[in-house]
């Protein structure tokens, strides 16, 4: 039996489904989720080993209209993610209208010379008359390699774009262990489950201001030991973190602490601090520090 493999590109506007669909394929929680849009920041690698093939996913930022330096580079790296891979996979909402930011998105990535799939999530929200007239209007905007309805959600359907893709693979080796699901390591991974939170629990503009540095990690036979700083660009900000008597921080840091535990199977000590560094995405050396600049652009 032949194996296959290959990098398959994640792309479409915030708010998509991307992040839901990659932790529903791969059964585990690598990518953060929130209602708001714009959650994923970072280009994040799952990776999905089969018997038979093993597919890398890169889940990419939503590409939007940037306010500052920090959504430029964001949506740069999502489009530049998408070159030189197997498939890119263009996912919509099936429940918003074909707009101006799909059009910038598939006129970008028409000359990749690479299959483009069309994957229309959140199905499960339209009716069959809805759905049909939402495939024709798609089918006419673009020319789609394969068209895959789906719910990422519900994870209907999931087995079927797998199957689609691995048709579209190459014979070759695995890029990365058997096991190994993605390639961000331990510190991304708990600074990110710290900004969802943030996500989660606060509104406006504050989730958006707001990034994560762990200061410290350690790990000994029973606990793993954590100190973190959640950063925000305004006084104002930090003291709707913190909360009144600290309450909201506490809330952060317990919910946070579940997830760590689950993903370390281990006790977490984790110790949070809330710091302001004023209009931080604009400033390239903090963005250059968080990873979101090329050298070029420093």
């Amino acid at each position: 039996m032949s194996f296959k493999s290959g990098f398959i590109a994640l792309i479409g506007r915030p708010n998509a489904g991307k992040s839901t669909l990659i932790n529903a394929i791969l059964n585990e929680k690598i990518a953060i989720m929130s209602s708001k849009p714009q959650t994923t920041r970072d280009v994040v690698q799952g990776i999905l080993t089969t018997e038979d093939a093993q597919y890398v996913f890169i889940d990419t930022p939503g590409v939007h209209k940037p306010q500052h330096e920090l959504g430029r580079q964001m949506s740069k790296s999502a489009l530049n993610s998408a070159f030189g891979v197997d498939v890119i996979l263009f996912m919509a909402d099936a429940t918003k209208e074909y707009g101006r930011g799909d059009e910038f998105i598939l006129e970008n990535i028409k000359s990749y010379d690479t299959p483009v799939f069309l994957l229309l999530n959140k199905i499960d929200l339209l009716n069959k008359e809805e759905l049909i007239k939402c495939l024709t209007k798609w089918q006419s905007v673009f020319d789609f390699a394969e068209i895959i309805p789906l719910s990422a959600k519900m994870k209907d359907n999931i087995p079927t774009l797998l199957d689609v893709i691995k048709g579209y693979l190459k014979e070759g080796e695995m890029f990365y262990p058997e096991g190994q699901i993605t390639d961000h390591s331990e510190r991304f991974m708990i600074g990110e489950l710290i900004r969802e939170k943030v996500l989660q629990l606060t509104n406006e503009e504050v989730p958006h201001s707001v990034f994560v540095r762990v200061d410290d990690l350690k790990f000994d036979r029973k606990k793993v030991h954590i100190h973190a700083s959640i950063v925000v660009d305004r006084d104002s900000q930090k003291g709707i973190i913190i909360g009144k008597g600290g309450s909201m921080l506490k809330k952060i840091g317990e919910m946070s602490r579940i997830d760590m535990e689950a993903m370390f199977e281990k006790k977490v000590f984790l110790e949070l601090f809330v710091r302001t560094e004023r209009d931080w995405r604009n400033k390239n050396r903090t963005l250059a520090e968080l990873g979101y600049l090329n050298t070029e652009d420093k």
